[in-house]
């Protein structure tokens, strides 16, 4: 304590150069603890039939515990030729990729491919890419209020009003199923065993958003099929490009509406 100097002073000044310490050593943790966004939406589109998508499926399982990404795991079709066909894969995900690829230029598709917020492509299987993807879309974000709830008849979709820049944005849901586990017995994983994490099952289009309040209540029983699917909602700039917003449904919670 420097001499003449107050008790409380003395102690606030302590408190000052240790939240600066704290500032210096840990900078990240400050900088997000007041600034909240929505979570980043990763979107791996991955196959059974690929010898390459393995690590790229771990990784989308790491990123689905996490609170600050929206994790789905999209099957597609296109490699049931290799001997094995995909018991998740379906037609609407394959479709998804390809409006992808056409909507961002790109020449064909491939697996293992991540798709971040809509607006960045990436190699599934690079997992320092992939975080160092989702941090710079986490800083450079749109965030339309979405929100998803569920009681024991409904599914309750709603989208807040919003002014954005050509906000000719499709409201779509997808139904996803937390997790499954497959035992490959052909193809070019053939003896493996691999759980998958939030796989889609279903996507439908909710409708328009056009910067204006949106609310959909929709029938439970029709909706979710398996015992313990959830959904997550996405507002999506031009159908296929930059998310706007994003919202998942906890299955937890929602198997305590059941």
């Amino acid at each position: 304590m420097v001499p003449g100097m107050s008790l409380r002073r003395f102690t606030f000044r302590i408190a000052v150069a240790l939240v600066a310490a704290a500032a210096a050593l840990f900078p990240f943790a400050i900088a997000d603890a007041g600034n909240a966004k929505r979570p980043v939406v990763v979107e791996l589109f991955t196959s059974q039939g690929c010898s390459s998508c393995p690590p790229a499926d771990a990784i989308l399982g790491q990123l689905a515990a996490r609170k600050d990404v929206i994790a789905m795991s999209l099957p597609i079709t296109y490699w049931d030729m290799l001997g094995w066909k995909d018991t998740l894969a379906n037609d609407a995900d394959t479709k998804r990729q390809k409006a992808y690829a056409q909507a961002m230029w790109r020449g064909g598709v491939y697996t293992p491919q991540i798709i971040v917020d809509g607006v960045n492509d990436v190699v599934g299987g690079s997992d320092a890419q992939v975080e160092s993807t989702i941090a710079a879309r986490a800083a450079d974000q749109q965030d339309v209020p979405v929100s998803v709830s569920a009681d024991k008849r409904a599914v309750h979709v709603g989208v807040g009003a919003a002014d954005v820049k050509d906000a000719n944005a499709t409201i779509w849901l997808f139904r996803v199923q937390p997790q499954a586990t497959v035992a490959i017995t052909d193809g070019e994983n053939k003896g493996h065993t691999y759980t998958y994490r939030n796989v889609v099952r279903e996507i439908r289009a909710l409708g328009m958003w056009k910067g204006q309040s949106f609310s959909l209540d929709l029938p439970r029983a029709e909706l979710l099929g398996g015992a313990h699917d959830t959904v997550v909602v996405v507002v999506q700039q031009g159908g296929y490009g930059r998310i706007l917003g994003a919202a998942m449904l906890d299955h937890t919670v929602l198997d305590t509406a059941r």
